[in-house]
């Protein structure tokens, strides 16, 4: 039995139709910068570091926070500061009589690589760039009511600093991660009374919480 006209033209329809899907199929556009299935969001952190400067130890206090991309890479900002006694040697003390004291800090850019975030336990990997600065000051001041920073600093001192890093990263809940790590600080330019470039530069210890939307 040959097939009806209708039939015949049916069939012709539907051959038409999925060459047309094949040939548009073989020829989307391919761009360079795929933007399909990307998604962002942002996270902070608080961290506590551990290190030396000049042989003694220096607790370090900082934030950093930014964009995070497609659940791997945060761009940021980054600031830190010492919080306890740093004493400067006598030597090089610009008030030889008085308890002078290091005040370290750093800011600038964070950049952060995070393989695998998704998993309960992961690898980070980091890096700040940024200013670094230390300024001698009065370490009893701070309890005292005539206290002006403004007035006791001395030695200012400012230089480039590079702190490339790796942390474990733990997935505590959706929005928050505990991050343990290490680092190493490089100084480059510092020209401090007592503070060389290789006195400000060395491994540091950090323990990191990190909030937001990952």
């Amino acid at each position: 039995m040959k097939p009806s006209s209708t039939a015949r033209t049916i069939v012709f329809a539907a051959l038409t139709l999925l060459s047309a899907a094949a040939f548009a199929q073989d020829n989307e556009i391919q761009t360079v910068f795929k933007t399909s299935g990307k998604s962002s969001g942002g996270y902070g952190a608080i961290t506590n570091k551990f290190t030396t400067i000049n042989g003694d130890f220096m607790n370090l206090a900082g934030v950093y926070g930014g964009w995070y991309v497609n659940h791997k890479f945060l761009l940021g900002l980054s600031a830190a500061a010492a919080t306890n006694d740093v004493p400067v040697p006598t030597q090089y003390s610009v008030e030889p009589t008085r308890n002078m004291s290091y005040e370290y800090g750093q800011f600038g850019l964070i950049t952060e690589y995070v393989i695998g975030s998704n998993k309960p336990v992961h690898f980070a990997f980091n890096l700040f760039s940024g200013a670094g600065f230390t300024v001698q000051y009065e370490r009893h001041g701070w309890h005292n009511e005539d206290y002006d920073w403004h007035d006791e600093k001395r030695d200012e001192n400012w230089f480039f600093v590079a702190e490339p890093g790796v942390q474990v990263e733990v997935n505590l809940f959706k929005w928050m991660r505990f991050s343990p790590g290490v680092s190493y600080r490089a100084a480059f330019g510092s020209d401090a009374r007592g503070l060389s470039d290789s006195d400000l530069s060395n491994i540091t210890y950090n323990a990191t919480l990190k909030f937001g939307k990952f």
